[in-house]
C-alpha cells in the first residue's frame, strides 16, 4: 500500500465457540471485508485464520483487498498477532488450494 488506508474493523469480544446465529448477527465492522461480511475479526485465532484464507475470497475487488488487508493488521495488532506480510499481494488473490472460501 502507498498511502494508508482508512479500516473498518473496529473490536469486538465474543466468548467462546460462536453457533451460525451469533455469527450470522455479528456487525459488519468485525469481518476483513466488512461489506462482504467474509472473514471474521474477533480473536487472534480468527486474524491468523483470515491471512491464511485471504487468497480465497472471490469477487472482491483490489480496493476491498487494500481494506480487508487494513483490517487484518489493525486486528493483528490488537490481538498481538505477528504478520510478516507487509501487502496483501505477498497473500494473493488467487486461491493456493483447492478449498476457496465463498
Amino acid at each position: 500500500m502507498t498511502t494508508k488506508t482508512k479500516t473498518t474493523w473496529r473490536p469486538y469480544e465474543v466468548e467462546g465457540e460462536l453457533s451460525t446465529a451469533e455469527k450470522n448477527r455479528l456487525p459488519e465492522h468485525v469481518f476483513a471485508f466488512a461489506g462482504k461480511r467474509k472473514l471474521p475479526l474477533t480473536d487472534a485465532e480468527h486474524v491468523r485464520n483470515a491471512l491464511a484464507r485471504f487468497d480465497q475470497v472471490k469477487d472482491v475487488n483490489d480496493a476491498e483487498r487494500d481494506v480487508a488487508f487494513a483490517n487484518l493488521l489493525a486486528a493483528a495488532k490488537h490481538y498481538d498477532v505477528e504478520v510478516a506480510e507487509t501487502s496483501w499481494h505477498q497473500l494473493g488473490r488467487r486461491p493456493h488450494t483447492d478449498n476457496p472460501a465463498h
